[in-house]
Order: structure tokens, then C-alpha cells, then sequence
């Protein structure tokens, strides 16, 4: 069971392997050297406690609790060794169990959850500063119990969970063990007692990279920690933040053009959210990349409802920033807009109406005649929340002010989507809403929507016309071809009836 308990620690023989649990050890983090492991106060003499190493010993092999006793508990030592036992009772969390299985190994499964409790309560206590040994058996530690690769998701394909909503969440069952060290890892760096510059050198790029990695678990629960982790660890090592910014648009960048699956994807999203909000002005060149390349791109995959709310926010922090870059997201809006997916366009027409409120007129004349193209064919929608959310645009005091400025470009655009909804929409509540914004156009300039009727009934009048000429051409073709015998393999001619083209 346990193969190793820190290198300093002496091997026995293989009987003491088979106690139950297995050991692993994390590549990421290094294991410390002879004078490295020198450093924890070893000329003191250690305390051990021989009723305490009997108990130990019942449960798990002599490799695992040589040197101080780890059942000792913390209050039973003096200072001067407190940071000995630290470091001896984090070592004799390394060991891992298998936790599909209740009634597996449960002595030693509850030992491991007292140990682990009571060092949650010793760093959060904070009384001593952390040297490096401590800090690098924690930091294995944590590696050992949390980084571990996931199986295969069979059953969703987005980020955030599955394309039904009707899936349950998979849950660990090592959730309640898991949960306790994630609590600790939390603790320890947040704790005043850990010397950013010293703890830098474990908590590295690999230690980084691997605890993102750990963001497409299944488990909702392990998600929200990791979350706040990696926030405390963006905000305390400010070495790390380029690389954290890095590997987080690396994991984008792979779900939006390879797999489009991603179970973290809203999590590091509102993680990056609060990391936007930070941002100093102006905004450097690598962030408006970021925006362009990353977030936009992130609203073409079909799974992009189940992190719409944590995208938006961080583009409308962008624009918060920097207005000037509403232009360029709407630009990134229609590239991606969907044909297809009703929801979506309705989710993409909020977020139109949120990045109009903050724009000024400057910005909004370079994207109207696009934008509004756009927007009455959404309008004309025969899908009624598509048509319902466009027209709800004009219940927008700061749109409708826009529009008013802008009238002699957008009204032409609108109107013929307008008369078409008044005319034929088969949906009462669209039918009202059109009514309102045509008198609400009719109201702002009468005389350009009366011109925009009259060109309105010209094309319509232009359109009939051509109908009926190309009714006449076919009637003239089916004619023509009627008089001539069939030969050969000729196609038998359809009926004029059935060929006939209504305007």
C-alpha cells in the first residue's frame, strides 16, 4: 500500500506494502534534498510519544510514521517542534485511498480525516511562519490527493455541463476528503504565516498548470473551490499572473477550436471577470487581444448557454474600460451571430442591447447599418422570442435616443420588416409590439416614414409585377412545350397547374 513516505523516510520491506492504501507521488513539485530536509529544526530532539506510535503503527506501516509521531497532536509539543510535526503529519497525508469502495479501508480513511482536520485548524490559527520544508511538503501533499486526470465525459460536450439541462451533476465520491484538502490548500495560501517570494518556487508553473487542469472535473463543488483558489493564487503571487492569463486563453483556445468540451469553462470565465475588473488603463495591447481572439470566439460553440452570463460580464467589463471597444465586440457579435439557433440569438440580442447602453454615437454609427440589417431580419423571425426580443430593443430609452440621432440610416432598414410583421406575423404579442414601434418611428419623423411607406409600396407593387412576368413566362415555356410530341426519352411535362407561382 504505502510505497514511499517522503524520500527522507527509510524503506521497508514489501510486507509493509500491503496495508490497503496507495502512495503517489506528484511530478510537479520536487522532492526535497539532504540539506533541504536538514532545515526543520532537526537539532532539536524530537517528541515521540510511544503509546502515540503504537497507535499509529495499528493503522498504518512503521515506513509511514518513522521520525515524529504524527498522531501527536499539536498542543502536546512546543513551538520549537510544532513546524517537525507539521511537516510529519502533512507526509502521512500522502498516502491515497480508493473511495468507490465505503467499506474500504475505513481505519485508515478516518485517521487521514483527523490528520487532515487538525492541520486545517493548525494553519488556520497562524501561528507560526512556514519554512520551506513545510511549504514543500504541503504543497506535494496537495498534489498527491488533488491532481489527478479525469475519465472520459461520454455523456456532455460544453463547457459548464452538458447540452441538457435535465443531466444531473456527477459527484465525487471522494468529495468529503477531497473537500477538506482544498480547505487547507486554501488556507495555507492565504495564510499571513507563507512568504509569497518563498513559496513561489513550489507553487510554480507546473503546480499552476496541473491545478487548472483539475477545472474539468465533473463535480460542481470541486469547481467552486478551485475557483477561489486560483483567485487567491492570482492575487498573492503577482509573478505567476502573466502565466496564469496565459494558461487560462490556452484552455479557451482548446475548447473553442478543438473539442468544445470543457466542464470550467463559466468558473474560469468569472474568475477572469474579477481579473478584467483590474485591469489598469490604458489597456495593454495583450488584453484587447485577449478579447478579440478568446472571449469572442467564445460565442460559437452550441454550448455557449451555460456560460453566457460569466462572457458577457467579462466583455461589458472590457467596455467599461474602454468604450471604444463596444464597435469592435458588436463587429465580433454578427461575425458569429446564429442562423440556426434560436435561443442563442436571443441570448446575443441581450447582450447587443447591454454593449448599446455604454456606447456613444461616435462608436455606434460605425456598427448601425450592419447591426440593424440584422436586426430586422431577427424582427421578421417566424421564431416569436427571436422577434418579441428584438422589438423589445425600442423599450430602451438610451437605444431609442440613439436611433432618434441616426433615423435617416435606420428607419429605410427597418421599415419593410415592420410592415412585413404588421402585415403577417401570426403572433399577437410581436403583432402589438410592431404596431408600437412603427408609430414610434412615425412619431419621431413623419415625413420620412411616409416616404419610407411609399417606397415601401413601390417595391412592393415592383415586386408583384416581376411575379406576374415570371407567371407569364413559365405559362408561354409550358405552352410551347405542350405542342411537342414526346420522343425518345423526353421528360414528361408537368401540368401548368402544378407549376403555377403565386404572388
Amino acid at each position: 500500500m504505502f510505497k514511499q513516505f517522503l524520500s527522507k523516510l527509510p524503506r521497508k520491506s514489501s510486507k509493509t506494502e500491503s496495508g490497503g492504501g496507495e502512495l503517489t507521488r506528484s511530478s510537479s513539485v520536487p522532492i526535497p534534498s539532504p540539506t533541504q530536509r536538514s532545515g526543520t529544526n532537526t537539532g532539536s530532539a524530537p517528541v515521540r510519544s510511544n503509546s502515540g506510535k503504537r497507535m499509529s503503527s495499528a493503522v498504518f506501516p512503521a515506513s509511514v510514521v518513522a521520525g515524529i509521531e504524527p498522531l501527536v497532536p499539536f498542543k502536546d509539543v512546543p513551538n520549537s517542534e510544532k513546524l517537525n510535526l507539521f511537516v510529519s503529519k502533512v507526509s502521512l497525508c500522502c498516502v491515497t485511498f480508493d473511495f468507490s469502495d465505503p467499506s474500504k479501508n475505513s481505519i485508515e480513511k478516518d485517521v487521514k480525516r483527523q490528520t487532515l482536520l487538525e492541520l486545517l485548524d493548525f494553519v488556520t490559527a497562524g501561528s507560526i511562519r512556514f519554512t520551506e520544508p513545510a511549504i514543500l511538503a504541503m504543497c506535494r501533499m496537495c498534489a498527491v490527493n488533488l491532481f489527478r486526470v479525469f475519465p472520459p465525459n461520454y455523456r456532455s460536450s460544453g463547457g459548464g455541463g452538458g447540452e441538457n439541462d435535465d443531466d444531473e451533476p456527477m459527484f465525487d465520491p471522494a468529495w468529503p476528503h477531497l473537500q477538506i484538502v482544498y480547505d487547507l490548500l486554501l488556507k495555507f495560501i492565504t495564510s499571513p504565516c507563507l512568504d509569497a517570494k518563498m513559496a513561489k518556487k513550489y507553487l510554480d508553473h507546473a503546480f499552476i498548470v496541473r491545478l487548472l487542469d483539475l477545472f474539468d472535473s465533473e463535480d460542481p463543488r470541486e469547481r467552486e473551490c478551485l475557483k477561489t483558489i486560483l483567485h487567491r493564487v492570482y492575487g498573492k503571487f503577482m509573478v505567476h499572473r502573466p502565466f496564469v492569463r496565459k494558461s487560462m486563453s490556452n484552455i479557451f483556445y482548446r475548447f473553442v477550436f478543438e473539442t468544445e468540451k470543457h466542464s470550467g469553462i463559466a468558473e474560469l470565465l468569472e474568475i477572469f471577470g474579477s481579473i478584467v475588473s483590474g485591469f489598469a488603463l490604458p489597456l495593454k495591447e495583450e488584453h484587447k487581444i485577449f478579447l478579440w481572439r478568446v472571449l469572442i470566439p467564445l460565442h460559437k460553440p452550441k454550448s455557449v448557454g451555460n456560460y453566457f452570463q460569466q462572457l458577457s460580464y467579462c466583455i461589458t467589463q472590457f467596455i467599461d474600460k474602454e468604450p471604444k471597444l463596444g464597435s469592435v465586440v458588436i463587429k465580433g457579435l454578427l461575425k458569429f451571430w446564429p442562423i440556426t439557433n434560436s435561443q442563442k440569438e436571443v441570448m446575443f440580442l441581450g447582450e447587443v442591447e447591454e454593449i448599446l447602453e455604454a456606447m456613444s454615437v461616435m462608436e455606434f454609427q460605425k456598427i448601425m447599418v450592419p447591426l440593424f440589417l440584422r436586426i430586422a431580419c431577427c424582427v421578421n423571425s417566424s421564431h416569436f422570442q427571436v422577434s418579441e426580443r428584438a422589438l423589445f430593443l425600442w423599450n430602451n430609452d438610451q437605444i431609442v435616443n440613439l436611433i432618434a440621432h441616426n433615423r435617416q440610416a435606420i428607419l429605410p432598414i427597418m421599415f419593410t420588416a415592420l410592415e412585413r410583421n404588421a402585415e403577417n406575423h401570426w403572433n399577437q404579442s410581436v403583432l402589438n409590439l410592431t404596431l408600437n414601434v412603427r408609430k414610434m418611428f412615425c412619431e419621431m419623423d413623419e415625413a420620412l416614414f411616409m416616404s419610407c411607406h411609399a417606397r415601401f409600396q413601390e417595391d412592393e407593387a415592383k415586386q408583384c409585377s416581376e411575379a406576374e412576368k415570371r407567371k407569364e413566362i413559365w405559362a408561354r415555356l409550358e405552352n410551347a412545350a405542350s405542342m411537342k410530341p414526346i420522343t425518345g426519352k423526353t421528360a414528361v411535362l408537368v401540368t401548368p397547374r402544378a407549376t403555377s407561382i403565386a404572388c
